[in-house]
């Protein structure tokens, strides 16, 4: 399985009254360690923008389990979770500078045409990114190592 890690520093605005990082700010993370796992793979959305295709969320979730505070660094573990030639799941472990876990969390993405959000088959369309996706999660032709 490929997994990519991005650090991030937490920074004061992404903190709330109570000192640790806002909740919403982990969605972002996830996000940046998404896009980060993506070039990792030798892809990048903004070719797959040009074509006129996007790629929504369309399910996420989080579990919080130890804060963060401003001035820490974030290690976001981005990986895919799941993958079916549509729909990719994307999963998410970000853990404080100590090493202990701090969010896990998924996000469930397909992509579509940008006109009229018609879904497409990334088998299909971008066969690159789907044989990368397979051997991303450990599955070559359908069979998982």
């Amino acid at each position: 399985m490929v997994i990519n890690v991005t650090d991030i520093k937490v920074r004061y605005q992404e903190t709330d009254q109570m000192g640790v990082v806002y909740h919403a700010n982990y969605l972002v993370w996830f996000e940046i360690g998404r896009t980060h796992l993506i070039e990792q793979l030798g892809f990048n959305y903004a070719d797959m923008e040009r074509d006129g295709i996007v790629s929504p969320v369309v399910d996420i979730n989080a579990q919080y389990k130890d804060p963060l505070t401003y001035g820490e660094t974030a290690s976001v573990k981005t990986y895919i979770s799941s993958y079916d030639g549509f729909r990719i799941i994307y999963g998410y472990e970000v853990y404080t500078g100590n090493g202990d876990l701090a969010v896990t969390g998924s996000s469930s993405h397909v992509c579509v045409k940008k006109q009229n959000f018609k879904p497409i088959s990334i088998r299909k369309h971008y066969p690159n990114w789907h044989n990368a996706y397979l051997e991303a999660i450990g599955e070559t032709n359908g069979v998982r190592d």
